[in-house]
């Protein structure tokens, strides 16, 4: 397992962090896997099975390290568990998969683990300054004198006992407030409470795999205004398209913001997303797809073949021969397609076949490959190729080809595809050709 923690920091009076911060923070972590949780005041992603989708566990780091302190994050760890990785972020450690977990832990404070914080007086009455000077008390009377609590979150934090989560779920519609931490006297420099909301708004399009082309952005006066400036006010941004770009909806939010005055300073702010679209993602493919509105296959192979040479852009061409070593040739991507229809097979057609056919071992006059085959359908006879010049034909076999194929099952590889050559007098021989997926 592959866990990230993200903490967020106590207020200078030790205040905890608000419920709607981590909240917040919660489904901006959406975008990167479903099994996001809240524990002990911060936010914990289990992102094993996501390392791959978004290029690498350091691809993933370099990406949720980028925005993770705009949104008031103070600290980024991985470890095997949850509790793990928290206690590596609370203790500074980075990186908790360097070295067996508990190396690792044990050589954390003791207050990098919540359920540590009841005890800690006594604990370190007792010597403990270390999460490994507590594991190493003896744990039944651990259990006896501290409760079952501790000794279960060290087991999980461990990695010995399985952890249970209540997962966020991902909310319906999009609505954040921020509380300001000055009160903010003109409008452009709302611009930068307002940029934490728009990081959340695109991680909750991120996670829905959708674009807004219309939201809010409200804000609420102090309560020392005067009387004719009112509760607050508000300002819409629409977009042409579905857009989930933060940086692009930040500078269309400054344009408007530009040409706003405040009646009263600012103390809050409240951002909505009212129009939600699916937002449809463009191929990634090397080459255009068949019904797209670009430029078609046919002219990017041309250009192409005319960069590096024709005879290095190939194409298949089917051809209407029953053999499999001429049922198919490569011919250069400028040149025309042949016109004839090839007739499908009147037979099943391996789907994997064999550059060389690979002669079978044989016994009691049957064929073996990783054990006896048996043969299941059969045979199709394929015969042809007289009229073939003997240097048009493949240097690993004749141009007149008499075969019979058959459908032969083996228990360990499957179906297989194998012949036997007709007329080949006394020395019979079995071949494998090809495989069925």
């Amino acid at each position: 397992m592959l866990w990230a923690a993200l903490p967020l920091p106590r207020a200078p009076d030790e205040t905890p962090p608000s419920s709607e911060a981590l909240r917040g923070l919660a489904t901006w972590a959406l975008q990167f896997t479903p099994r996001v949780a809240i524990t002990d005041e911060a936010v914990v992603l289990e992102v094993q099975a996501s390392t791959r989708l978004f290029g690498g566990r350091r691809a993933l780091h370099e990406r949720i390290a980028a925005e993770a302190p705009q949104l008031g994050c103070s600290a980024l760890a991985w470890a095997p568990t949850s509790l793990a990785a928290l206690a590596c972020a609370r203790a500074g450690l980075l990186n908790g998969l360097r070295q067996p977990l508990p190396q690792v832990l044990d050589a954390l404070p003791m207050e990098a683990l919540s359920a540590t914080a009841p005890h800690r007086l006594t604990l370190a009455q007792l010597g403990c300054r270390t999460l490994g000077d507590v594991r190493r008390l003896p744990r039944g009377g651990l259990s006896r004198r501290f409760g079952k609590e501790l000794l279960a979150a060290f087991d999980q934090a461990y990695g010995l006992h399985p952890e249970a989560h209540d997962w966020v779920r991902l909310p319906e519609t999009f609505q954040a407030r921020l509380e300001l931490m000055a009160r903010v006297e003109h409008a452009p420099a709302l611009l930068f409470g307002a940029r934490r909301l728009l990081l959340l708004l695109c991680g909750w399009l991120a996670a829905r795999n959708a674009g807004v082309t219309r939201f809010t952005l409200r804000w609420a006066h102090d309560a020392m205004r005067g009387r004719d400036a009112g509760e607050g006010g508000a300002l819409t941004v629409r977009t042409a398209h579905p857009m989930r770009n933060a940086e692009h909806l930040c500078r269309l939010l400054a344009e408007h913001l530009a040409r706003t005055a405040l009646q009263a300073p600012v103390g809050d702010l409240a951002l909505a997303a009212d129009d939600v679209l699916p937002l449809e993602e463009h191929s990634a493919c090397l080459l255009p797809d068949p019904g797209s509105d670009g430029e078609s296959l046919a002219l990017v192979l041309e250009r192409v073949a005319a960069r590096l040479g024709p005879e290095r852009v190939l194409r298949p061409v089917l051809a209407e021969d029953h053999r499999l070593e001429w049922a198919q040739h490569w011919q250069a991507a400028a040149q025309p397609l042949p016109r004839r229809r090839t007739a499908p097979p009147d037979c099943a057609q391996p789907t994997f076949v064999l550059p060389e056919p690979l002669r079978l071992a044989l016994r009691n006059h049957r064929p073996i490959y990783q054990g006896p085959l048996l043969l299941l359908a059969g045979p199709h006879r394929v015969e042809g190729g007289w009229w073939h010049p003997v240097d048009a034909a493949p240097p690993q076999d004749s141009h007149h080809v008499v075969r019979d194929y058959w459908v032969a099952l083996s228990e360990p590889a499957g179906l297989l595809w194998v012949f036997q050559e007709r007329l080949a007098g006394d020395d019979i021989a079995w071949y494998l050709h090809g495989s069925f997926a």
